[in-house]
Formats: structure tokens, C-alpha cells, sequence
């Protein structure tokens, strides 16, 4: 069977013949040899056909088509007038080797042409494209690094400027800058606050906001030089008249030690550029929620822009967080309290990131938990009923609900599955109560009709014993002293008995002790 060999190039596509393939016995080693030597390997591949492209954005869209695994027009047409005729009925009496498996495949559903990808096929490949030049007649020294440089040129600027997965790159890079620099400020804002209260210590309990600090020591440099003259300009920074009064006594009565002209000059210039830093961050916040309410405007209006673009930047992008289940993305962010958890089998954590959506921070403690997942079918059950009334709109004309209603239904399904969750909870512990209560009735009832004796079984009994009493205490009257010595009589016979048992104790017991001595003996 002929084996022929496709070769996708930067200038255009080649066919190739392998000849002599039963010698080499296709094996993978002998062919991984001769490829270096184009003697050899020109003995066993030559060149059958060869189709140029007609410009660099064809090369392009049938490179991105390759790519993809798919087959092109251009590609079909140049295998079907250069791959030898099938009669219809036959099996073909050659194969068609690729180095994709995937436009293989395609190539076969299309054309029926049998494709392999082996790795003495990659092999063959192989030595192709290390000596392409000398197969392609006519064709100059250098003109094929040119089409290679400029076709992955294209290609790549192509796929960074058309990947739709890559667009929530801005947002992942700005909220890492925000976060950063929210450090950075606090921490400069802290050497500030730091260094200028060696001149103006108390200046630090007054104003406590770090950017309106950094603000007044650049604008007051000198204490000694702060008068009435400079309160115009403290009341336009705190915005409050007491206070910029407050700051001018607190300057004239300042306990801190005074510093030279190039000290007060290098504070400043620290200050002005805490000030910049944090204007910089206000700037950047604002960029972000442009390029969030861009990218995901429901995930921003959800949980907010910073805790939204703050999942994405965990997933990776913003299709990986949409493929994380809810299970994942509440505790994403928690990944080493998790595992901690679970190795020490201890609890695990009820949420990561969404910890700081506004939901769960005005949610009670016990109901954090839930906040953070809440996991229900009313959503996919309406989405579902949506799509079956729009192929009821197709085939029937009956119009469908809007969106906004259906996702209403939704919310007013769970937030019904809710309520019932509650009060069977709250139901719980009353029934517990209630069970307890009518146990207790129970056996109160119960006492309360024995001693009242309602029952005729009780009362009968009573009235026998009655009788029996009266009849005892006749017989002892009529006795009169006789009872009294029986009595005695009884008690005497009772010592006797305790006596006669303890002597026949002691007479075991003796017996016992003399037939251990006889043994002793023996």
C-alpha cells in the first residue's frame, strides 16, 4: 500500500510519496537515522505535488484551519486532484499520513481518504520539513525563513488579539495592582505619620485619615511657622473649621523636636508622593469598574467589582470561575484552610473570597454559612420551562414569557423553599416540647385517677381492706393482754433460731480447720 504524506508549510502545501517502504520494514529507528542524510531519505520521500498560497492572509486562515483541525476547500481540492482516484465500491489502495489526528479525522468524514498518525509517520514528517528547500524547485535562499517569520508573526498576534478567554487579562492585572498598592500606601502612609511626628507629634491624634495627613504635613512643613494666616488653607483640606483650629493650637503648644530646612524638604517630597500614590489608586479603582461592568456587569453587580475581579483573578480567567461549581467558588480563596481541615480532620471552612461580599457581612453569624452556598433547582427548572415554551412559540405561535418574569418565578420559588426550611426548623424544637408536655400530662393524669379512685376495681379493693382492718382490730381488742404475750413468746423463738444457726456455723467452721490440719499432716 503507497503511503503519501501531507506537509503543512508557511508557503503552502506539499504532498509527499514514500517509496520503498517495505525495505525499510517501517521501522521507526532506521528512519530516525536516515532522515539527517538527504541521500538516503531522498531515495525514500519525493515530492508529488506542492500548492503555494496566493497571499500571506490566505497562509494565515489556512494555518488557523489547520490549527483547528479543520479542512479548507483549498486543502480538499489540492488532495482530491492530487491523491490517486477511488473507484466507487474499492477500497483505496493507499493511505494519507498527517501529523494531526484531529484533521485526520476530518479529512476521512469528508473525503473517505484513509489518514494515519504514527510516530513513523511524524518521523517521515520530520524529515520533510528538514529538507523542505531542496524539494521545492525554484525556490530562493531565505524566502522560506521569511514566510516562517511572518505567518508566526501573524498567527500569534492573531490568537492574543482574538482570544475571547483572554479578555479578563486587564481586570486580573489591575486588581493585583490595586491590592498592592493598597499596601504600599498603608505602609508609606505609616512612615509619614511616623517621621513627621518627631517635629509634629501631636498632629497624629487629630487628623486620622492617612491621605489627609500626608496632605497637611506638605502643607504645613514648619509648626513654628503655622498661624491664623494658614487657616483658610487647613479648613479646605479637613473640610472642617474646628479642626483647623484645633491643629493651629495643638502647633503652638507642640512638644516636637524641630528639623532643618533639607529634613522638612525630603518629608515633604515623601508626602507628595504618598499623595500621588493614593490618587493613583483612586484612578485605578475607577478603571476597574469600567472594565468590569465590560467584562462580567452581573458578576460586578452581584457581589461588587473588587470581590468579583478578585475570583477571577483566583480562577485564572473569567470561563474558569464560570466552570467552578458552587461548592468550589465558596470556598475559593481558602484553599490552605481547607486542606489544613482536612488533615487534621477538624472543621472545614464555610467560605474564602465571598466572605467579603456584603451579603454575607450583614448576615447573621449562624447564617454565613448559608449565605455563602445555597444550592437549589428552581433556576434550571424555570431556564428549562423558558426553552420549552420558546419550542411551543416555534411550532405553535404561542408567545413565551419574558426573561425578567420567569427569573421573578425563580426568585420567588427560593425565597418560598426558604421560609419553609425556617419554619420547619423552628417547628422542630417546639414539637420536641410538645411531646415532652403531653408525656408529663400522661402520667400526671394517671396519678390524678388513682388517688382519686374513679375506677370500680380500686373502689372494691378499698372496701375489702376496710374490712379487713376492722376485723383485726376486734381481735386485738378482745385479746386484750393475750396479744402482748404472744408477741413476747414470738420474739423468744426468733432469738433461739439466730442462736442454733450461729452455733452450727461455728461447728462447720471448726470442722473445716481440722481436716486442713489432717492434710498438713499427712
Amino acid at each position: 500500500m503507497a503511503l503519501y504524506l501531507l506537509y503543512e508549510s508557511a508557503s503552502g502545501y506539499g504532498l509527499f510519496l514514500a517509496h520503498g517502504i517495505d525495505e525499510i520494514g517501517q521501522n521507526t529507528e532506521a528512519v530516525r537515522n536516515s532522515v539527517t542524510d538527504l541521500n538516503r531519505f531522498g531515495k525514500v520521500v519525493k515530492l508529488a505535488a506542492f500548492n503555494p498560497f496566493e497571499s500571506a492572509l490566505d497562509a494565515l486562515n489556512q494555518c488557523n484551519a489547520v490549527s483547528e483541525g479543520q479542512m479548507t476547500d483549498e486543502l480538499r481540492n489540492f488532495l482530491e486532484l492530487s491523491l490517486p482516484k477511488v473507484k466507487e465500491g474499492k477500497k483505496p489502495k493507499f493511505s494519507l499520513g498527517v501529523a494531526d489526528p484531529k484533521i485526520g479525522s476530518h479529512i476521512y468524514e469528508e473525503t473517505k481518504i484513509p489518514c494515519q498518525s504514527n510516530e513513523f509517520v511524524l518521523e517521515l514528517i520530520r524529515g520533510i520539513r528538514l529538507h523542505f528547500d531542496r524539494f521545492i524547485e525554484n525556490l530562493k535562499p531565505g524566502d522560506l525563513e521569511k514566510a516562517q517569520l511572518g505567518l508566526g508573526h501573524s498567527y500569534s498576534r492573531a490568537k492574543v488579539k482574538f482570544n475571547v478567554n483572554r479578555v479578563d487579562n486587564m481586570v486580573i492585572q489591575a486588581i493585583f495592582l490595586l491590592d498592592t498598592l493598597d499596601k504600599d500606601v498603608n505602609s508609606f502612609s505609616m512612615r509619614v505619620r511616623e517621621w513627621y511626628s518627631w517635629h509634629f507629634p501631636e498632629l497624629v491624634k487629630i487628623v486620622n485619615d492617612n491621605y489627609l495627613y500626608a496632605k497637611l504635613a506638605k502643607y504645613i512643613e514648619d509648626k513654628s511657622e503655622l498661624s491664623e494666616d494658614k487657616l483658610s488653607g487647613l479648613i479646605d483640606i479637613l473640610g472642617d473649621e474646628d479642626k483647623a483650629k484645633e491643629v493651629i493650637e495643638a502647633a503652638k503648644a507642640s512638644m516636637g523636636q524641630d528639623l532643618s530646612p533639607i529634613d522638612l524638604i525630603n518629608v515633604k517630597m515623601f508626602a507628595q508622593k504618598v499623595m500621588d500614590l493614593a490618587e493613583y489608586r483612586k484612578k485605578l479603582y475607577d478603571y476597574l469598574v469600567s472594565k468590569m461592568s465590560d467584562i462580567a456587569p452581573n458578576l460586578a453587580a452581584l457581589i461588587g467589582e473588587v470581590v468579583g475581579a478578585r475570583l477571577i483573578s483566583h480562577a485564572g480567567s473569567l470561563t474558569n470561575l464560570a466552570k467552578c461549581p458552587s461548592s468550589t467558588l465558596q470556598i475559593l480563596g481558602a484553599e490552605k484552610a481547607l486542606f489544613r481541615a482536612l488533615k487534621t480532620k477538624g472543621n472545614t471552612p464555610k467560605y474564602g473570597l465571598i466572605f467579603h461580599s456584603s451579603f454575607i457581612g450583614r448576615a447573621s453569624a449562624k447564617n454565613k454559612g448559608r449565605m455563602a452556598q445555597k444550592s437549589t433547582t428552581s433556576f434550571g427548572d424555570k431556564l428549562r420551562e423558558q426553552v420549552e415554551e420558546r419550542l411551543d412559540f416555534y411550532d405553535k405561535g404561542v408567545a413565551p414569557r419574558k426573561n425578567i418574569d420567569v427569573m421573578k418565578s425563580a426568585m420567588e420559588d427560593v425565597a418560598a423553599q426558604d421560609t419553609e426550611m425556617d419554619v420547619d426548623k423552628s417547628s422542630e424544637p417546639e414539637s420536641k416540647k410538645s411531646k415532652k408536655k403531653k408525656s408529663k400530662s400522661k402520667s400526671a393524669e394517671d396519678e390524678v385517677t388513682v388517688a382519686d379512685g374513679d375506677t370500680p376495681e380500686l373502689k372494691s379493693e378499698k372496701k375489702k381492706k376496710k374490712k379487713r382492718s376492722l376485723e383485726e382490730e376486734e381481735a386485738q381488742t378482745d385479746a386484750n393482754g393475750k396479744g402482748n404475750d404472744n408477741d413476747d413468746d414470738t420474739e423468744k423463738k426468733k432469738k433461739k433460731k439466730k442462736k442454733s444457726k450461729d452455733v452450727e456455723m461455728e461447728d462447720a467452721s471448726e470442722g473445716k480447720k481440722k481436716k486442713k490440719k489432717k492434710k498438713a499432716a499427712e
